[in-house]
């Protein structure tokens, strides 16, 4: 590599052109931070381009009270680097927003990435070069770079999306999407607050801010199943505990389907009577973090009568937490089971609908009609409001390569590829789009696990493949469409074996706030075969001489 580490930092490359970067890294969120890591410990002429001011990518963004980790802080950091591992101290089981971002400047200052990162840099446009085997960047401040090979890091929620609703602009007081909370402190004292939507992030922040409020009206047009956290404080003597046992936890987490701590219960739904399972479940939901969803049994993601069983158990615990039989049945989802998509995690969040000053609105029954400059008018009359947070979710994994005119060969345009759904080669490179490389693509391993472990993993993998492509002096790769066809096919299949196909969820790429995603159409956004098979299935490929890609 010392060879080609000094090519990249000026030689002539291939072809004959020179780009101004041999690799462009797009975000500087936790995939952006450890993928310039590895490239520029092999001392490839590369760089971060992050639209927002500084780095953090879900972790910068994302002030809104509540915001946190939903896996086990220990098993969220990296695990590259034995020294930071054993310098830092997580404070909580399930660390806030300040905390997290405080760790990714952290690593990025103790590393010295900031001297490859440039902020307030926002990619509008990629045109990829045939004859030269280069990719031109189009930023928004009017400038161009050229390089041979773009990694997307882009965020999987990084997209927020608005509600359509008429009169929302003449809205007087402060009104903002939770990925857009203001960063200087905003008082809500005594305020009357309005949340629209109860996904995970709305969970976070109706149960952190009711509170706080003065009032605080929930409109709810479909509820959530949500468990609770159990989040607490980490003592200094857990920590050093779990500094001792971080190779027993990242080996665990490497094992699992989902990439975390918990792993699920192979004894057989079946095999144990009703009592039983109900003993396992009693103790799974007095567990911090997703041991009621990932240590539970197997068939509950794909066995109905498993989950119908299961659901039914988390609704009566939720009819024991809500005082109001009616508002309780409101916040019981209807329309699929428990654990079938992502779990929100919540603390006392149901116990908040038991509070005076706040009021469920289920807009299915009394709908959202406008907003006017002093509230929410619904069918059935208006709120008066103070602010209005909107809860509504994210266009999620492919709106963030959406909102880059990507052009691929022959000016063929990714987000027309892609309209009917996504179609990859393992999540990490498209046919047409040469020398593109995502790190958290759509159908790859990553939007399903625990998001670093996935990433740890995909960077790894990319920098590796890379590094074939430098030593044996190539300047071009690209998947094969049959590749790609059989790996999207994979992806589908593994939907019809899962519950989750019926939900409506970003995991199936339903959306009613983004055009064309409304009606439920699936798209197959994930892979859902688990952690250990996606990272077998990589190693596989790379062994083979990375078969399924043609270098040139």
């Amino acid at each position: 590599m010392a060879d080609q580490a000094t090519a990249t930092k000026g030689t002539t490359l291939g072809t004959g052109t020179r780009p101004d970067w041999e690799v462009v890294v797009i975000g500087a969120g936790v995939g952006g931070i450890y993928q310039i890591k590895r490239l520029t410990d092999l001392g490839i002429k590369a760089v971060v381009l992050e639209a927002a001011d500084d780095l953090g990518g879900t972790w910068y963004m994302n002030r809104y009270p509540g915001a946190r980790f939903d896996s086990e802080s220990y098993t969220y950091g990296y695990s590259f680097s034995r020294e930071l591992l054993d310098e830092w101290h997580w404070k909580e089981r399930f660390s806030g927003q300040p905390e997290n971002l405080r760790y990714l400047n952290h690593v990025a200052d103790k590393f010295d990435l900031r001297q490859h990162m440039r902020f307030n840099t926002k990619v509008v446009a990629m045109r990829w070069d045939e004859p030269t085997h280069t990719w031109e960047l189009s930023l928004e401040d009017g400038s161009t770079m050229a390089t041979r090979f773009v990694i997307a890091a882009l965020g999987l929620l990084s997209i927020p999306t608005y509600p359509r609703y008429e009169g929302m602009d003449s809205f007087q007081g402060p009104s903002f999407h939770t990925f857009h909370w203001p960063h200087e402190p905003l008082d809500l004292t005594g305020k009357r607050v309005g949340v629209v939507g109860t996904g995970a992030t709305g969970i976070q922040v109706i149960a952190d801010i009711a509170s706080k409020v003065g009032e605080l009206k929930v409109f709810q047009r479909r509820p959530n199943w949500s468990s609770p956290l159990h989040n607490g404080p980490i003592s200094d003597e857990e920590m050093a505990q779990i500094r001792a046992r971080y190779d027993e936890i990242f080996e665990t987490c490497a094992r699992t389907p989902g990439g975390f701590e918990h792993e699920p219960d192979r004894r057989g739904f079946y095999t144990l009577t009703p009592e039983e399972r109900k003993e396992l479940w009693d103790e799974l939901y007095e567990t911090p973090g997703f041991a009621i969803w990932l240590r539970n049994f197997r068939e509950i993601f794909f066995d109905e009568e498993a989950n119908a069983e299961f659901s039914a158990y988390v609704a009566d615990r939720i009819r024991q937490r809500v005082k109001d039989p009616v508002v309780a049945e409101k916040l019981i989802p209807k329309d699929h089971g428990f654990g079938v998509q992502r779990v929100p995690m919540e603390t006392h969040y149901f116990e908040v609908y038991n509070q005076d000053n706040v009021e469920l609105v289920d807009v299915s029954e009394t709908p959202i009609e406008r907003v006017t400059p002093t509230g929410i008018q619904t069918s059935a009359g208006h709120y008066d409001l103070d602010i209005i947070v909107y809860a509504t979710g994210f266009d999620a994994i492919t709106g963030a390569y959406d909102k880059i005119d990507i052009q691929g060969v022959n000016g063929e345009k990714l987000a027309q590829k892609w309209v009917d759904g996504p179609s990859t080669y393992l999540g990490i490179l498209v046919n047409g789009f040469p020398n593109f490389v995502m790190l958290a693509g759509p159908q790859s391993g990553s939007a399903s696990t625990n998001f670093p472990r996935g990433i740890e993993s995909g960077v790894n993998w990319i920098t590796s493949m890379l590094e074939y492509v430098w030593e044996h002096d190539k300047t071009r790769l690209e998947p094969t469409p049959e590749a790609q066809e059989e790996w999207t096919e994979h992806v589908k299949k593994m939907y019809g074996m899962m519950l989750m196909r019926k939900a409506k969820s970003w995991f199936t790429g339903y959306n009613s706030n983004v055009e064309g995603h409304e009606h439920g159409k699936i798209r197959y956004f994930v892979y859902n075969g688990g952690a250990p098979k996606f990272v077998q299935k990589l190693s596989e490929i790379a062994d083979a001489g990375y078969s399924g890609v043609e270098f040139d």
